[in-house]
């Protein structure tokens, strides 16, 4: 699996995703500057970090957004290729256009860093087939704008296409009100593209993969996405 972190000024978890990234594929991940105008030769997978890209000014992502690799990164993903976006990256894949909706204040206006429970909705993407369709997996959080929202039409599209792959939920796997951290639409933690090539989702997988951290929860994920990578090669 040949992976291409995408780095911006104020971006602070590229280091703990190429992290993951080896020691799931065993392979270094490209750590590609925002000025770039191309992606690596064979790149696999690209993956757009959490942070405060540009310092989170005007909209969180929305600088970032507009930054010359992502031209770079809006051909990769029409051709077919993976891209995941974590919190801010889930934030710049809204404002580039590859997600649809947009990712607003918590619903209590206050930033969230803790343990959430998400259940995972299916299991057939390369997003999710390190899991169980159903399963609930314990990964951190760490935002202030991550209510994601977007039209009543659009959320109606993204459950009946089944593009909502991670949901918000209480440790048995309940969705509700009470268990939904920022207020997000349909207690919505992350969703997929049309084509089911990017995907987009607030909390942190890469900081669940190793056990010294008392979890890894994080690492199907990854461990799906290599799996997928390797069969397609």
């Amino acid at each position: 699996m040949k992976s291409a972190v995408l780095v911006f000024p104020g971006i602070n978890r590229e280091r703990d995703m190429a992290r993951a990234l080896k020691l799931v594929s065993g392979n270094d991940a490209a750590m590609v500057w925002h000025a770039e105008t191309e992606l690596p030769k064979g790149t696999d997978l690209v993956v757009v970090p959490g942070g405060f890209s540009y310092g989170d000014y005007l909209r969180c992502g929305a600088i970032a957004a507009r930054a010359p690799v992502m031209d770079a990164v809006r051909k990769f993903a029409a051709d077919g290729g993976l891209v995941l976006g974590v919190c801010n990256g889930f934030q710049i894949l809204c404002e580039s256009g590859l997600l649809p909706g947009v990712l607003m204040r918590n619903a209590r206006l206050k930033f969230i860093c803790r343990d959430v429970h998400l259940r995972v909705e299916r299991n057939d993407t390369p997003f999710t087939q390190g899991y169980k369709a159903g399963q609930v997996i314990k990964v951190p959080v760490a935002h202030g704008e991550g209510n994601y929202e977007a039209d009543e039409d659009t959320v109606k599209r993204l459950e009946g296409d089944g593009r909502v792959l991670y949901r918000y939920c209480s440790p048995e796997g309940e969705v509700g009100e009470s268990h939904n951290i920022n207020g997000a639409a349909a207690s919505i933690a992350g969703i997929v593209s049309e084509r089911g090539n990017v995907l987009g989702m607030m909390p942190h997988p890469e900081n669940h993969v190793e056990d010294i951290m008392g979890c890894t929860d994080g690492r199907g994920l990854f461990a799906g996405l290599a799996q997928h990578l390797a069969k397609a090669a």
